[in-house]
């Protein structure tokens, strides 16, 4: 039977545990409102440093003992690689961009036209239901979209002034994102395990949840936003070919559309290729066809499996609706962050019910992120 003194000095430790998971929580919370600012560069830094991490450990094989040396060459090629090609495909698109709005102001695209030429190329019980549902005319149709025209068109301005007027903070987050970059490269292989340790969960959990984040980020990079940019310019290359204006615009459409699964590229040049042979262009729509099913559509057919390397366990409803709704939360960087946060999910649950059940840990929807021994086998 537990003495007073044992009992009072139990409670006291149990007050001092919740007073400091307590403070543990405030002060994460705080931190998170201090650096709010910098979250999308810290992420994207995180995400550079997973993907960037084999190639800092080949430098590091050559220079051993070089560990600041090999995380500034990496970050360097990283700069070279990535980013400055980033930023003058961007400058371009936003020259195309501006290119083809003075055109639509000049009149040199005139919409009323292109919209005659495909309503005439339409069957004639299709031009009936347009014309019953009010589309019928350029006119009749700009009447039922100028409101969402404008809005649109405001939003945009809206936007470009706030990237302009916010350049400074734009640079500053970029800097900052490469200096932490290299830290996470040179530090990666202490603060991973780090936080594993720290976690309050068991630890072959945590090692799972964090297998499987690394897994999903490296995919999704990969597997995603290369194929997806590859698919772009294959699909600009296309474009140029038939001589449609501001081809690298489009190709940068068809690069996000890309990401997008169930969607895809098709979402861009179907409607190009629709237009070009309502309007006669017939070749031309040929072509757009050829290259969109043959080269566009196979190329992801070919890249995914090499670039992912193995399975992630995440179908494309969830992934196609994690990105929309990431996408919505928190911008660009909801390409990563929603299919990391359905991965982690769908992991938590799984390892919640083999616990719950008594199961061998990646016995559940073939997690293939449970601990495993030399020979590839689940550890029991």
């Amino acid at each position: 039977m537990k003495s007073k003194d044992q009992t009072i000095a139990i409670e006291r430790q149990r007050l001092e545990n919740g007073g400091l998971i307590l403070f543990v929580v405030l002060i994460t919370i705080g931190l998170g409102l201090v650096v709010n600012t910098f979250l999308g560069a810290l992420l994207w830094s995180a995400l550079a440093a997973i993907l960037f991490q084999p190639l800092f450990q080949r430098l590091l094989a050559r220079w051993p003992d070089r560990r600041n040396r090999a995380a500034l060459v990496t970050l360097l090629i990283i700069t070279v690689a990535v980013v400055i090609p980033a930023l003058i495909v961007g400058s371009m698109v936003v020259d195309q961009a501006a290119g083809v709005y003075s055109q639509i102001r000049s009149g040199q695209i005139n919409f009323a036209s292109y919209f005659e030429q495909i309503h005439d190329a339409l069957p004639g019980r299709l031009q009936q239901l347009l014309d019953s549902s009010g589309f019928g005319s350029f006119e009749r149709a700009q009447a039922q979209i100028s409101e969402a025209i404008s809005n649109s068109a405001s939003m945009l301005a809206s936007r470009a002034f706030s990237i302009g007027a916010n350049a400074a903070a734009f640079l500053l987050a970029f800097g900052v994102g490469l200096y932490v970059t290299f830290f996470l490269l040179r530090d990666g292989e202490r603060l991973g395990p780090a936080i594993i340790r720290a976690c309050p969960i068991e630890h072959d959990a945590a090692v799972r949840l964090a297998d499987k984040f690394v897994t999903v980020a490296r995919a999704t990079i990969k597997g995603s936003v290369v194929v997806a940019l590859v698919q772009g310019a294959l699909g600009a290359v296309t474009f140029w070919i038939v001589g449609l204006p501001a081809a690298l615009l489009w190709g940068v459409l068809m690069a996000i559309a890309a990401l997008l699964p169930a969607v895809g590229p098709a979402i861009i040049w179907g409607p190009v290729a629709i237009y070009l042979f309502a309007t006669g262009a017939l070749w031309q729509a040929a072509v757009v066809v050829a290259s969109g099913v043959v080269v566009i559509g196979v190329a992801d057919n070919i890249l995914r499996p090499i670039l992912v390397g193995r399975d992630t366990g995440i179908p494309d409803w969830l992934v196609l609706v994690t990105t929309l709704g990431g996408i919505e939360l928190v911008g660009l960087s909801g390409i990563v962050v929603g299919p990391i946060v359905g991965a982690l999910f769908l992991t938590g649950w799984s390892i919640l019910t083999e616990q719950r059940l008594g199961l061998a840990p990646g016995s559940v929807d073939g997690d293939d992120s449970a601990p495993k021994d030399g020979h590839g086998n689940v550890e029991s």
